[in-house]
């Protein structure tokens, strides 16, 4: 394998707060990586960093071999990385299918857009197929559950093809069932595709995750399997005092 993301020396302060502190990271092509840590550790200010949303104090990103700090978010979004927020975005009035149709037409040249296409593209087929969406796609996003929210913004990004998915708490809100259809979803697209998730539910991540990266004050505090990050006395010791059901390896 070889480094679909790397981070080095990063750095980024907001009026003398460092919210993240010199961190090293290093995803492969291909792999699910799950990124914890308590609130305020820096997970989404290293997102929006590679998004291009917030520019480093400090620091590199390189993605598939090129550098993105200084990148504008829409060339980043075309070199191939998508992402989703935490609140998912969809048009509520448009259909799936709608929905879907429009993101893929973010890589289709501009002269295309205005012709109108019979059928729908491969893309925007394989989107519903992954998602479990297929059945839905003639309905309003609007009257889909939080889950199929969750899914059709993520098939969203996959009509777009990137190499790259960073999704931020895709399964928060979610129930059981939801939550483990999420996790087959992930484990299938991270087939071919490199994802990064940002995620607090550690049931969750004791059932789907191999790698592990937790963040603590704007530094990572470990790397591992779930097994290490979960024996790690460190680790223990930042979720200590926290709820029973947020804390690593409690088994509830």
């Amino acid at each position: 394998m070889s480094p679909m993301i790397e981070v080095r020396g990063l750095s980024v302060v907001f009026d003398g707060f460092r919210a993240i502190d010199g961190i090293d990271l290093t995803v492969e092509k291909g792999e699910l990586r799950f990124l914890i840590g308590p609130n305020g550790a820096g997970k989404t200010t290293l997102i929006d960093v590679i998004t291009g949303l917030t520019r480093p104090t400090t620091g590199e990103v390189v993605f598939d071999g090129q550098s993105l700090v200084g990148q504008r978010e829409h060339k980043i979004v075309r070199l191939g990385v998508g992402r989703t927020f935490q609140t998912s975005v969809v048009f509520e009035e448009l259909t799936v299918l709608e929905n879907l149709d429009l993101a893929a037409s973010f890589r289709r040249p501009l002269w295309s857009l205005a012709r109108r296409r019979r059928g729908i593209s491969d893309a925007v087929a394989e989107a519903l197929e992954t998602t479990g969406l297929k059945e839905l796609a003639d309905r309003p996003a609007g009257v889909l559950s939080h889950g199929q929210r969750q899914w059709l913004e993520i098939g969203m990004l996959l009509t777009q093809n990137p190499k790259l998915l960073l999704l931020d708490e895709p399964v928060a809100g979610m129930s059981k069932d939801e939550r483990e259809r999420t996790g087959e979803l992930l484990t299938s697209v991270a087939n071919d595709h490199t994802v990064i998730v940002i995620e607090h539910d550690m049931e969750f991540l004791r059932r789907y995750a191999s790698q592990v990266t937790v963040l603590h004050e704007g530094k990572v505090l470990i790397e591992g399997s779930v097994d290490e990050v979960r024996d790690d006395p460190r680790v223990q010791e930042v979720y200590i005092g926290r709820k029973r059901s947020d804390a690593v390896g409690t088994g509830t």
